[in-house]
């Protein structure tokens, strides 16, 4: 049975597949390197902890980067109304950033990174060595010519079809995440200059047109499983992206304070960093007020979860955890603590893991030829996965965060007297370290949960 509106859909599920399969890695990885934080000698001569922490965060964003593509193949030929320009083009673009992920994911695996700087020729144009780029140039540049073919062919397809809100702030934030990676080929040998334009790409990214491409996303499912007028999604959407920029652009100055740069940078990121929680907050009223408008029961309740869940999710990791230590006098004591990793856990799980899952999980019983939705059992299924997953990294940032408290109570505050060294402190830690991999576990079965309800059909009745 054949359920897509316009054949060329169907090349977004091998984008969707792929990057649950590096989901799975990613979070093998992170267990990998949770365990190191308290068995120091864990596989360390197969897989030492810097080797696990890169890989760990670049698969983190090669699978966003899959799951982006695969939502915009999927929505932008609907949205449209058109086949997309150049399914073709889409496939061999796949197997082609596929490779070219599998390859340096392997290099960082199974070779020395300084050799592989070497062998990769980075001495002819220095890019490697920084924290979410460590990608070999070649790789960067291959990045960039999928990028640039990827976004050929959806401006194409938009522009024989219809215009659409939703289309064209998916491709505001998709063309702005290719421009901003450009900056990853710019590496000073200064190391504050290198940071100050370092976080043009990682910032801009994550609370810049990042938050465009999440807006787009969720404005599609929520009208298609509301049935709410599109004018009123736009409405807020438009409103939500506004706030977002406007914040998110300013707030950059927040990682600026400790970098040389001008005092004023301090007011600015503190001020602009507050203003932040509110889009995503905006969020939360939004995706709520549409599902509680809506004209029509849409059989994928688990999709409907999904969306609701980023929304909440997002507001809380990147709002409200992001706030808990934006603010300039209070960030001197957390900077780089374990405070910051737990934001970035619940920010990148909630705003951009889960409305990749949200679009999987819509989208995914049509590619399969399924119909609206799963099955119920199947359903039931992917809920718990879903349980399991957001309840666990809510417990992962909490131990993190408790984690964090301590680390600056021991190690950064003069009240406390002699302040304990870097990795006496760590000693002191171990126990929020062991019960965030406990949750790690249980994170991935609620991943394995989520990925086997594909599966699952509803029993025969007699």
């Amino acid at each position: 049975m054949n359920t897509l509106k316009y054949q060329s859909q169907a090349v977004a599920k091998p984008y969707f597949v792929f990057a649950l399969i590096l989901f799975v890695g990613q979070i093998l990885f992170g267990l990998i390197m949770g365990l190191q934080y308290v068995v120091g000698d864990f596989l360390a001569g197969a897989i030492p902890f810097n080797v696990a922490r890169m890989v760990h965060t670049n698969l983190l964003i090669v699978w966003l980067l899959f799951g982006f593509m695969g939502a915009a193949y999927y929505l932008v030929p609907e949205e449209s109304e058109t086949e997309l320009y150049s399914p073709k083009l889409a496939i061999i673009l796949f197997w082609v950033f596929a490779a070219a992920g599998v390859a340096t994911i392997l290099g960082y695996l199974l070779v020395p990174y300084s050799t592989l700087a070497d062998f990769t020729f980075n001495e002819l144009w220095p890019t490697m060595g920084r924290e979410f780029l460590e990608q070999p140039t070649i790789t960067k540049i291959g990045i960039v010519v999928v990028c640039l073919g990827f976004l050929f062919n959806l401006g194409m397809t938009i522009l024989k079809g219809r215009k659409t809100a939703i289309n064209m702030v998916l491709m505001t934030g998709l063309i702005g995440l290719a421009v901003f990676f450009l900056f990853s080929f710019y590496n000073p040998t200064n190391l504050a200059l290198d940071k100050y334009f370092w976080w043009f790409v990682v910032h801009l990214w994550v609370e810049g047109v990042w938050e465009l491409i999440m807006g787009a996303i969720l404005a599609y499912v929520l009208i298609k499983v509301t049935g709410v007028d599109r004018e009123v999604i736009e409405k807020w959407l438009y409103v939500i992206i506004a706030m977002a920029l406007i914040s998110g652009i300013l707030g950059t100055g927040h990682h600026f304070y400790w970098l040389a740069t001008p005092e004023y940078w301090q007011w600015v990121g503190s001020i602009f960093s507050a203003i932040e929680p509110l889009p995503f907050f905006a969020m939360v009223l939004y995706a709520f007020n549409m599902v509680n408008r809506r004209r029509r029961e849409h059989p994928n309740k688990a999709a409907t979860l999904w969306a609701l869940g980023t929304a909440v999710m997002a507001f809380l990791g990147a709002g409200v955890w992001g706030f808990l230590h934006t603010l300039s006098p209070v960030n001197y004591y957390t900077h780089g603590s374990q405070i910051t990793a737990a934001h970035g856990h619940m920010a990148f799980y909630g705003a951009y893991a889960m409305i990749v899952m949200t679009i999987i999980s819509f989208a995914m019983p049509k590619l399969r030829g399924i119909g609206e939705a799963n099955c119920n059992r199947a359903q039931v299924r992917e809920m718990w996965g879903f349980w399991l997953m957001t309840v666990a990294m809510v417990f992962i940032t909490l131990f993190l965060t408790g984690a964090g408290v301590l680390q600056v109570w021991l190690q950064r505050l003069p009240e406390t007297g002699e302040a304990l060294s870097f990795m006496a402190t760590q000693d002191k830690l171990s126990i929020f370290y062991w019960m965030r991999e406990v949750a790690g576990v249980i994170f991935l079965l609620g991943l394995i949960a989520y990925i086997s309800s594909f599966w699952v059909k509803e029993k025969a009745t007699a």
